[in-house]
Order: structure tokens, then sequence, then C-alpha cells
């Protein structure tokens, strides 16, 4: 409330002002109302803009006005009567120009330099297989990824090349990742920043690591190939996959659980449950328990490379 009282009071302020202080008629009135308008425009569009922004536009603007300066003085020291004449009817048109141009490249380019403002372990660049798993957004919205997320240009314009693929499954994962892009975006949870910052390699695992690290950011994955480059290029890796393993259930032999059994097993008498995280529980002697929630104690536990495996008893 108090930065509208602020903008009426700026408005009023210029019209009286002018009102008053230098001619007393309608137009100098609307004259002051019009400064006062633009002072008004002036605070909301420096508020939109980020500091940075307004930076990188007046680097633009020295930039064109230190070229225009290099003209003058090549135009000057020519010592040519028609050169300093045509300089002398077009050289203010060209450093209008020139500062103009040098302010709109510098905004245009600076998607480019987007990055370079942030670094530091608080970023979090999203690969591909990130943003297909989706699960990145549900631990944006329960704060344990906080910081910003990165999202480079080269990841999103792989996802719309699958999205446009003629193979169903390959489309099916582009549109998926797309999407979960567009809901980052959306959330108030964390910042989400689109960089155009590319890093030269082989690979797009390559290239993701190697932008993490020219921004001393963290890698968010679910890919083993990101986790081995990673290591090699000394970035974290926030594998997604395993913090889902970490957080399995520990179960012990001679623990008590309820076990929904689901089907019957490979042997003879045995049933098949699932623990909520997907873990299968082989269950002896429960195939008459199919369909039914029964108790049953844990005796072994495999750990295998695709999984872990429960095996119990009925109660």
């Amino acid at each position: 409330m108090p930065i509208w009282i602020f903008r009426i009071a700026t408005l009023g302020a210029f019209s009286y002002l002018t009102y008053n202080f230098i001619k007393q008629d309608t137009t100098t009135l609307l004259w002051g109302l019009l400064c006062g308008a633009l002072v008004v425009a002036g605070e909301v569009l420096f508020k939109r803009f980020r500091l940075i922004k307004i930076m990188i536009a007046c680097t633009g603007f020295l930039m064109g006005y230190l070229l225009y300066i290099v003209l003058d003085y090549g135009a000057i020291n020519l010592n040519h009567a028609d050169t300093l004449a045509w300089w002398g009817l077009y050289g203010s048109k060209i450093k209008i120009g020139l500062l103009v141009f040098g302010v709109l490249a510098a905004i245009w380019k600076s998607r480019e330099l987007e990055g370079l403002s942030y670094k530091g372990h608080h970023l979090k660049v999203a690969d591909i297989t990130a943003l297909i798993d989706g699960r990145i957004v549900d631990l944006c919205e329960i704060n344990f990824l906080s910081g910003v997320i990165v999202l480079p240009v080269f990841v999103l314009d792989e996802l719309n090349k699958m999205a446009s693929s003629n193979d169903p499954l390959e489309r099916a994962k582009g549109r998926r990742g797309l999407d979960v892009a567009t809901r980052l975006q959306e959330l108030k949870e964390v910042a989400v920043r689109i960089t155009n910052k590319n890093a030269k390699a082989a690979t797009m695992e390559e290239r993701v690591v190697k932008l993490a690290k020219s921004l001393d950011a963290e890698v968010v994955t679910l890919d083993f190939n990101v986790n081995k480059a990673a290591v090699l290029q000394n970035v974290i890796a926030l594998n997604i996959a395993d913090l889902t393993t970490a957080l399995k259930p520990v179960v012990l032999p001679g623990e008590s659980m309820s076990l929904f059994v689901m089907k019957e097993g490979k042997e003879k008498d045995q049933g098949i449950g699932y623990l909520d995280d997907g873990t299968m529980v082989v269950v002896e002697d429960g195939r008459r328990s199919i369909g039914k929630r029964a108790e049953v104690s844990v005796y072994s536990i495999l750990q295998t490379s695709s999984g872990r495996m429960i095996f119990a008893r009925i109660k």
C-alpha cells in the first residue's frame, strides 16, 4: 500500500510544482503530470529489472559510447573536408545508433551471461534424467532441494528433440521432461534459472558436468554415467536414485511386520508381497494367505546389484 501512496504523491507533487512555479495553465499542468508519470514508470521498470540486467545494459551503453569516441577521433584526425562534412551531418545520429545498439546487444547477450552472476553450491544443475524422472519437483516442494535450480538450454533443446521423435517412448519422455521443467518454474519454493551458457564436450553427460564445474554447482541426476563423470571432475552429484536407496526402511532378521501377500511365488507354497518402497518379500508358506494381510517374520535379507530381497515366513 505505501508504494501506491508514493506514486500518487509523485504525480501530485510534479503537477503542483509545475503549475505553481512555472506557469499556471492547463498545458503546464499536463506536462507536470507527464513528468510524474515518467518517474513512476521508471520506478516500476527499475523494480522489475534485476540489478545484473541494469549493470549489463549500462556496460553496453558505455561500449557504444567508446566506439563512437573512436570513430569521432578518427574522423577528426583524418582531416578530410568531405569526411568532416559528412561526419558533422550524420555524427550525432551515428552516436545515438551506437548507444542504442550497445544497450540492446548487451541485454540480448545477457542471457548467456546469466550464469556468471550465480555461482556456488546453492546452484543445482538438472540433467535430462532428473527432468524426465520428475521426482525433482517433489523434492523441491518439500524443501529437500533448496537454492537455485539451473536448467541449461542445451538440455531443454534435447528434450524438445525427444518430444518431436517418431518413437512413441522417446516422444513421451521428451514431453514429460518439458512438463517437469514447466512445473519447476511454477514452484514458489525454489528459484529456477535458464542459462544459455554451454560447455564443450563429446557427450551430454560431460557437458552437464562441465557446466556445473564452471558454476561451482552441483548436479541433480539419475544417470550413473553422470555420477562417474562428476567424480572425475570433482563435482558433487546428487543422484535421486541413490537417495531413494538410502531412504529404504531398514529391516533386520527376526523383525515382524504386517504384509499383504499379493501372489504366489516360484517355489511350492511360497507367497510374494511388497514393501511400500517396492522391495519384494518372499513369504514361505504364504500361498494360503494370498489376497490377505498376514503377520510375517523376517529370517533373511539378500542384497544384490539389482536391489534387495527379503525372505520371511508366516508367524
